[in-house]
């Protein structure tokens, strides 16, 4: 077994590079009290409990023309799940946002995505979250997915997933805790479908592995699962302002977050899948029948091109770096 030290740890660390490197733009570190550009030093201490815990909650955004959409609202969550589990970043709000737009400033790109990390920190290897003496900051900036209706403009192919849904004091904490997640992907991508969707112990819709889920009733309501039972989406969120231009223009008569069961999905005109990578994607088929028409709707697509729009150019979602 090689024996590895400070003689020859960065040349076993260039020899583990890796073409998928190539999408890892840049990463900081409290730990190491600064960023890296280099993927192969892009690592975490192994005692840090967000490793072999899963302590630590994150968030992730999406950057375009040189800023980061909808900044606040991410950070803002990001804190939010962070006091849910006796977390704090001791320097605050205003520390945390000037972090993360100098690690994207240092990234150099345009277009990414970017993930900020806050973790119990090293301490042990044990569970007790007092063994860490202080949190630890992580943020990564690397390449932004292709919106799904770009890949996939035919629309999405669902299922029910299998796993169980998270407990709603689970769900409404964005933490690193994401085996449940997991395991829902790995159903999707098992069964051969683009997306699987959770459903509680009475029979409601929750959320999938990284999204949330709607529907447009044929009687022209958009609806999302009732606020406090899932992840509060961000993008869901701003979709449910920018729905509000489809119902004044009679393209929509309500907005709403309500309880939606199994059998709504089944006589919904669309069903939604919307998330900051997705962005907006319309399912054209839900546990092998059609949804609606079985093609994207007017509302889905509509609501895909307000967002893009709204990405590009409301100056006051974004925060340039």
């Amino acid at each position: 077994m090689k024996r590895i030290d400070g003689s020859n740890y960065l040349h076993v660390l260039e020899s583990l590079r890796k073409p998928w490197h190539d999408s890892y733009y840049a990463m900081y570190s409290s730990v190491l009290g600064g960023f890296t550009l280099d993927p192969v030093l892009m690592q975490i201490p192994a005692d840090d409990h967000l490793v072999h815990r899963g302590d630590g909650v994150f968030d992730t955004f999406l950057c375009t023309g040189r800023a980061a959409y909808n900044l606040e609202a991410h950070l803002a969550r990001l804190l939010r799940s962070a006091q849910a589990i006796g977390l704090a970043w001791p320097d605050g709000l205003d520390a945390l946002r000037a972090l993360t737009l100098s690690t994207l400033s240092a990234a150099g790109r345009a277009e990414c995505s970017g993930r900020v990390m806050l973790a119990r920190g090293p301490g042990s290897f044990g569970i007790n979250p007092y063994e860490s003496p202080a949190p630890a900051l992580y943020i990564l900036v690397y390449a932004a997915p292709v919106p799904f209706m770009t890949l996939r403009p035919e629309g999405a192919r669902v299922r029910r997933s299998s796993v169980p849904a998270k407990p709603a004091s689970q769900a409404t904490v964005k933490s690193c805790n994401y085996l449940p997640n997991v395991l829902m992907k790995r159903e999707a991508v098992d069964w051969g479908v683009d997306f699987t969707v959770g459903f509680d112990a009475a029979g409601l819709m929750a959320e999938g592995a990284t999204e949330n889920f709607g529907i447009v009733t044929r009687e022209g309501e958009l609806a999302f699962p009732r606020q406090g039972a899932v992840l509060a989406g961000t993008t869901m969120h701003r979709l449910s302002q920018l729905a509000e231009t489809l119902r004044d223009r009679g393209e929509l008569t309500a907005v709403s977050f309500r309880d939606i069961t199994a059998a709504e999905i089944g006589r919904a005109a669309e069903m939604l899948v919307v998330g900051t990578a997705v962005q907006v994607a319309a399912v054209r088929e839900f546990e092998g029948a059609p949804i609606g028409s079985g093609f994207p709707g007017p509302v889905g697509l509509a609501l895909n091109a307000l967002l893009a729009h709204d990405m590009a150019s409301n100056a006051n979602l974004r925060t340039p770096f």
